[in-house]
């Protein structure tokens, strides 16, 4: 036999294989490597005897453990759930809002649950932090079309407003111009009359006209003085707050179109104890009466 070849420059035997005059070193792996490995090796096959690991037609390998990611789960979920149980309790059957207030546990408990729920739900339209938007409620102040109180907020949350329930709340603002009910001139006079009311810039002689048509069409749902009716959810005139808009143009055509926008029932995709929760959340923006 041969003595083997070795590399003049490294010191370490050649495998006889060359390639356009590159010779291969028969350079070995590390020793902490090939441990590494064969360790590796040793708990892969220990891995599939315990736990599932192959596919097969019918089903997998479950492994002498029977383990169960879905199962611990479904337990961790079981756990949290009781954990929840006498908070949820407490929860709904708390009489009013001072009540959850003056338990800090329970408070804490149901506005957590509330912030979640809210981001889930609420946010996309309201905002994250329930600023509002144009056409949604800005849920921060102390202005409500149906009622700030928790019981309110519960009452629109679970039911919607013109959301097709039949307890949703239920409010139309008219059409007067392009339904008909009034001329062209008089919704521009009445646009002028509604500025009039939250004392901005107007046209006196204009919002003078308007008043015996504000009289017969919009004091039934906003009252005389124009502040509005909770429970038919006709908004405050007198007030800096619009849901659209106070600007002239948008009151315009808000009189000659109409508006009539939808909040969705969540009954039946929230639980009651959701429900009330959320309801604490938003009462806790700031708004809340």
């Amino acid at each position: 036999m041969s003595d083997k070849e070795v590399d003049e420059h490294s010191g370490i035997e050649t495998t006889g294989h060359s390639w356009d005059g590159i010779k291969e070193l028969n350079n070995p792996l590390p020793r902490w490597w090939l441990i590494v490995f064969w360790v590796c090796v040793a708990w892969s096959i220990g891995y599939w005897v315990l736990m599932p690991s192959w596919p097969g037609i019918s089903g997998y390998l479950k492994g002498t453990r029977n383990h169960s990611e879905r199962a611990n789960v479904e337990m961790a979920v079981a756990d949290l759930d009781a954990q929840r149980a006498d908070a949820t309790r407490r929860l709904l059957t708390a009489p009013n809002m001072e009540a959850i207030e003056n338990d800090p546990d329970l408070q804490a408990f149901a506005l957590a649950a509330g912030e979640s729920l809210f981001g889930d739900n609420c946010a996309t339209c309201h905002g994250a932090g329930g600023q509002g938007f144009k056409g949604y409620p800005n849920l921060n102040d102390d202005d409500w079309l149906w009622g700030g109180k928790l019981e309110d907020i519960r009452q629109t949350i679970r039911y919607g407003i013109r959301s097709g329930h039949e307890d949703a709340h239920i409010s139309l603002m008219q059409a007067y111009g392009s339904g008909g009910l009034l001329p062209r001139d008089t919704v521009d006079d009445l646009v002028h009359y509604v500025r009039s009311l939250s004392g901005q810039e107007h046209d006196a002689e204009a919002a003078a006209r308007a008043a015996p048509a504000f009289e017969v069409q919009c004091v039934q749902c906003h009252g005389a003085d124009g502040k509005g009716d909770q429970s038919q959810g006709a908004p405050n005139l007198t007030d800096p707050i619009w849901l659209y808009g106070g600007d002239a143009a948008t009151i315009r055509e808000t009189l000659w179109n109409g508006r009539g926008g939808v909040m969705p029932t969540w009954e039946g995709r929230l639980s009651e104890e959701e429900i009330l929760a959320l309801a604490v959340y938003v009462h806790s923006l700031g708004g809340g009466e």
